[in-house]
């Protein structure tokens, strides 16, 4: 049974940082594209970040210089490192991947950036 479990959430003021992490389990990980996506207030899901199995990175502008997705494959965990939070980056953040053309999501962490 494939699971990914995010954590890491919270409130957190403008400016401010937090940390994600997604377990992974039931998938060969080290071999596994990672994706953080997230959903605002109104709006569709979006995609946040990317990291290959061999570390390339991708980001969406908006968060360019301000996220940093990181993988550990020995602890089967992809990680979102968000520095310089803005209200705007408010809403529910999910861990995804692909495998042999299915797609699997966490059940997400909200995070909500207000002062």
């Amino acid at each position: 049974q494939v699971q990914l479990r995010e954590s890491g959430g919270g409130l957190v003021q403008p400016g401010g940082s937090l940390r994600l992490s997604c377990v992974v389990s039931g998938i060969n990980f080290s071999g596994a594209p990672m994706n953080w996506y997230r959903q605002l207030p109104g709006k569709e899901r979006e995609s946040v970040a990317s990291i290959m199995s061999v570390g390339l990175e991708t980001y969406r502008d908006s968060v360019k210089g301000r996220f940093t997705i990181s993988r550990d494959n020995a602890k089967n965990t992809v990680y979102l490192q968000m520095n310089s939070l803005r209200p705007d980056d408010t809403g529910v953040y999910f861990c995804y991947t692909r495998q042999r053309g299915d797609e699997y999501w966490g059940q997400g962490t909200q995070v909500t950036v207000s002062s």
